[in-house]
């Protein structure tokens, strides 16, 4: 069998011959490629329009945003209704009269306004509890990421494994621990489980080794700057993106967590407005009482507030941040 390599040619030899096999080869007997066939755009494949591709597209999206946004819809239509209009109407039809203001102001001096006791706890608990995870999670990335320490590696893989254990799962051993040091039915009982955030730690390694140099590092420490110093004032600016990213997503996971304080909680004065909303429903489910369906949702409506306002506010750090580890 003839070893000679083919020859690539941008039109074919005014000479070469076609074989059975369809191979072109010129008068010394080598194999020819035409580079303008190999080149060629693949044709389309019959009856494709090229429109269709994108309109499965857009459909796919259409479907996606309406799959997020029609509960958040009958929820605030619900809203608005009165009792014998949530029940005696179509769930994405508004009722004769808009209730949403006096349902607020029910909803609010409902038990001596514990609504507000519970949006606050919860505040307490997303707001306080993801900037100090975040900032945590900042800090042992930078380390994870500009430090060498024996068994580095080893203990990264730690925290990956915590990142893989869901949450919920947890939830019952922390219960146990806590009962042993008398943190149940307390704030910290809740508080103190949010601190800790691996993906957080994993995502603020990306960030720091994307987006600090080692030599911007090294200058401020010829300088004379402590490492705190050089964390502080050097790090953690260029890493604000990242923070925010971290803070982002662990306010939204404490925000929306429930078995947590379910089993850690029993006095209502320190619920969060989720597992007070979830009572409220149980109560109208088991006890007959409809005025806490009118609770429940109403409630939920304005516990997404917080979270909306947030997004909105921070958007823009949050969007830098969820590329700036990305491959160019």
């Amino acid at each position: 069998m003839s070893t000679t390599p083919p020859v690539i040619g941008t039109r074919m030899d005014a000479n070469a011959t076609t074989n059975d096999a369809g191979e072109a080869r010129n008068a010394h007997g080598v194999r020819v490629l035409n580079m303008e066939r190999l080149s060629a755009p693949k044709r389309r494949r019959r009856n494709q329009p090229a429109w269709l591709g994108s309109t499965i597209a857009n459909i796919v999206l259409l479907v996606a945003v309406a799959y997020a946004l029609l509960p958040a819809l009958w929820l605030f239509i619900a809203s608005t209704k009165n009792l014998t209009d949530l029940f005696g109407t179509n769930g994405f039809a508004f009722g004769n009269e808009f209730h949403l203001w006096s349902n607020i102001t029910y909803l609010f001096q409902t038990q001596d306004g514990i609504y507000l006791r519970w949006m606050l706890n919860t505040i307490g608990y997303a707001g306080g509890g993801a900037l100090l995870a975040a900032l945590l999670a900042v800090m042992a990335g930078y380390a994870f990421d500009k430090y060498d320490f024996g068994g580095k590696e080893k203990l990264f893989g730690l925290v990956l494994v915590g990142v893989m254990i869901p949450a919920t799962a947890l939830a019952l051993p922390t219960y146990l621990l806590a009962s042993k040091i008398g943190l149940t039915d307390t704030y910290l009982g809740v508080f103190l489980p949010g601190l800790v955030f691996p993906f957080g730690v994993y995502l603020a390694r990306i960030f720091s080794a994307a987006n600090v140099p080692d030599a911007l590092i090294d200058a401020a420490r010829v300088d004379g700057a402590s490492e705190m110093r050089t964390f502080f004032s050097v790090a953690l600016p260029i890493l604000r993106p990242g923070f925010v990213t971290i803070l982002l997503f662990q306010f939204t996971a404490i925000w929306n967590s429930f078995f947590l304080p379910l089993v850690m909680l029993s006095d209502p004065k320190l619920y969060p407005v989720n597992l007070g909303l979830y009572v409220w429903n149980t109560t109208a489910l088991s006890q007959g009482n409809p005025d806490d369906y009118l609770l429940a949702i109403t409630g939920s409506l304005i516990s997404i507030v917080p979270l909306v306002l947030l997004f909105m506010t921070l958007q823009r750090f949050w969007r830098s941040g969820m590329t700036a580890g990305a491959l160019d």
